[in-house]
């Protein structure tokens, strides 16, 4: 029987709605909600046939504790990131994949993935030992994102990104002591955008794999941003330079 878990949020729980692969099982909501949000939700459980039962904020707080629900909870199979096997497919030029080299803080997953899905990445890559994974408070932090951009879960990244390669595409490493600026290399094309985790930045590994290691200028005595801020920066100037949707 497979695992359960609650996401949280209006937008995480209205995206599972609609564009889900795996509907929620059943939607809780603070009996006290009757706005506008509350009653797209509601549309939205409807039309995916899922049940919706009101109940007190305070049995929302003890289903999901330290989860701030903004009074709805969804109840739904635990999101299992996706094989590998969904990135080898022929490297056109409007792919672009990031890959993050152990990301453990949720906060930092989430955003990254709200800001892979503004500039249209086509999946997003994370160790299966070293990483947080997709947890209640990744999605409601992705405010739905993880329910629209591809989560791949691999074994060894170094592997991974070593086939994305012969498959025709570049990568790109961010890393403080590479060699050119972000902003004076070519981004465009078939492209895989690696990032390293808090701390430790880039493994000796990942770094080696990469075509390029470039770095983001900075001024002031800041040694590195925070890697999600440091992905929408990286993903930004590639989606700048890709024509900008």
């Amino acid at each position: 029987m497979s695992a359960e878990t609650y996401i949280g949020g209006f937008h995480a729980v209205i995206a599972a709605l609609e564009e889900g692969a795996i509907k929620p099982r059943e939607v809780l909501l603070a009996d006290a909600r009757k706005d506008d949000r509350a009653q797209r939700l509601l549309a939205a459980a409807a039309k995916a046939g899922v049940t919706v039962r009101k109940v007190s904020r305070d049995t929302l707080d003890l289903r999901a504790p330290g989860l701030r629900h903004q009074g709805v909870l969804a109840e739904i199979e635990a999101a299992a990131v996706i094989g590998e096997e969904v990135l080898y497919v022929p490297a056109t030029a409007d792919r672009m994949i990031l890959a993050l080299d152990g990301v453990q803080d949720p906060h930092n997953l989430g955003a990254c993935l709200r800001t892979a899905e503004a500039v249209g990445i086509s999946a997003i890559i994370i160790p299966k030992d070293r990483s947080v994974g997709l947890t209640p408070v990744v999605r409601k932090v992705a405010a739905g994102s993880a329910e629209r951009v591809p989560v791949v879960g691999v074994t060894n990244l170094t592997r991974t990104l070593e086939r994305l390669k012969e498959l025709g595409y570049w990568t790109v490493g961010l890393a403080g002591e590479g060699d050119e600026s972000l902003y004076a290399v070519d981004l465009t094309g078939p492209l895989v955008l690696v990032l390293g985790g808090e701390g430790e930045g880039l493994r000796r590994l990942t770094r080696e794999t990469c075509d390029r290691l470039v770095r983001i200028p900075m001024l002031g005595s800041i040694e590195s941003l925070n890697v999600s801020v440091a992905a929408a920066v990286c993903l930004y100037e590639a989606f700048r330079q890709r024509g900008a949707g």
